[in-house]
């Protein structure tokens, strides 16, 4: 049996194809796929500045209907509402023994490594799957892996009561940062943003300042509203040096820096140790979400307390993925785009 898909065959050579379904093993379900949204990793490797096989057929941000369980499946059954955790790993080496399976050696990733959901069907061990709560929409569950990233980020910041939180980068994952935020005690979240949709999407969000960076100087607003002393924390989520640099300018004494935006893996920065030392700095870095995040962000969405409708801009078909990832990549106004099956 076949089904359609977008297959990626080399840098911006996308092809919407008929190809097999995929054949599952005993500990594998086979997922029809009802809404995959695309996220900032799929432009990265769309254009070839991500390491991925080829060919390749991308999506991990996913939500659909059980159709298929292997003969050793017993948590889960045909006709289950799911989404699943890109992260594949062996669970048997040291750092999956230890709960941090993001570091396994063997780690595979759906839509990045193997094939993923910008297709009508997908398949997932069954350790990896999550049910949807009864009344979550698709969309919503096409939600859950990018919320489980984030909470991993705000988990690694340790955001305190009272706390002002500063967020460069008004994009999808700054404004859910900001949001996060908030439901973690931030009394005070700044944001500083270059591109004016996403300002105003900042503002009409009720973030409590928001910085034009196009106009104004960054790090010297955010020491001014802090009395000069700087943010308690601060996110990084665009992941260019600039405003790396900017983040160590603006992060408080005894502060936390948190690296969540993903730059270039060649690019370095220069900083002087000396300020980390004197100024007691704290800097975590988080990229994925991990064990707990997952069920944190079906809670979150399903009892209404994070709203995914916040993030999404638009929805398309699977036939205009191309066109929607080079949307994703250029047009700055744009946020979180859909990609139905239906």
């Amino acid at each position: 049996m076949n089904m359609k898909a977008a297959v990626l065959y080399d840098k911006q050579d996308l092809r919407i194809e008929n190809v097999p379904v995929p054949e599952i093993k005993d500990n594998e379900l086979l997922i029809k796929v009802k809404a995959c949204a695309i996220c900032g990793t799929d432009p990265h490797i769309f254009n070839g500045h991500f390491p991925a096989p080829k060919p390749l057929i991308q999506g991990h941000e996913f939500s659909g209907e059980v159709v298929k369980i292997g003969s050793s499946v017993t948590s889960v059954f045909e006709g289950d509402r799911v989404t699943a955790d890109i992260n594949i790993s062996c669970g048997n080496c040291y750092f999956c023994r230890s709960g941090q399976k993001l570091f396994c050696e063997k780690i595979t990733q759906l839509g990045v490594h193997i094939n993923g959901a910008f297709a009508e069907y997908v398949k997932v061990p069954e350790n990896n799957v999550y049910k949807l709560p009864n009344g979550m929409s698709w969309e919503e569950g096409a939600y859950i892996e990018p919320l489980a990233c984030v909470i991993r980020g705000q988990e690694r910041a340790n955001i305190s009561m009272g706390d002002t939180v500063a967020i460069i980068g008004a994009g999808p994952m700054g404004l859910a940062h900001s949001r996060m935020a908030k439901l973690n005690g931030a009394s005070r979240v700044i944001i500083s943003e270059m591109n004016q949709a996403r300002i105003q999407k900042a503002k009409d969000l009720g973030v409590d300042m928001v910085i034009d960076a196009s106009e104004k100087d960054s790090v010297q607003e955010v020491l001014n509203f802090t009395d000069g002393r700087g943010a308690d924390v601060v996110f990084e989520v665009v992941g260019a040096m600039p405003t790396y640099r900017q983040a160590f300018q603006m992060v408080r004494k005894g502060g936390t820096l948190v690296a969540y935006g993903a730059a270039p893996a060649d690019h370095t920065l220069d900083i002087k140790p000396f300020e980390i030392y004197s100024k007691e700095l704290t800097i975590v870095g988080s990229y994925a979400g991990t064990y707990g995040t997952w069920i944190k962000a079906i809670e979150l969405i399903s009892s209404k307390r994070f709203n995914p409708e916040d993030i999404f801009s638009k929805v398309i078909a699977l036939d205009n993925l191309a066109d929607g990832i080079i949307e994703a990549d250029k047009n700055k106004d744009t946020l979180k785009i859909l990609v139905s099956m239906n």
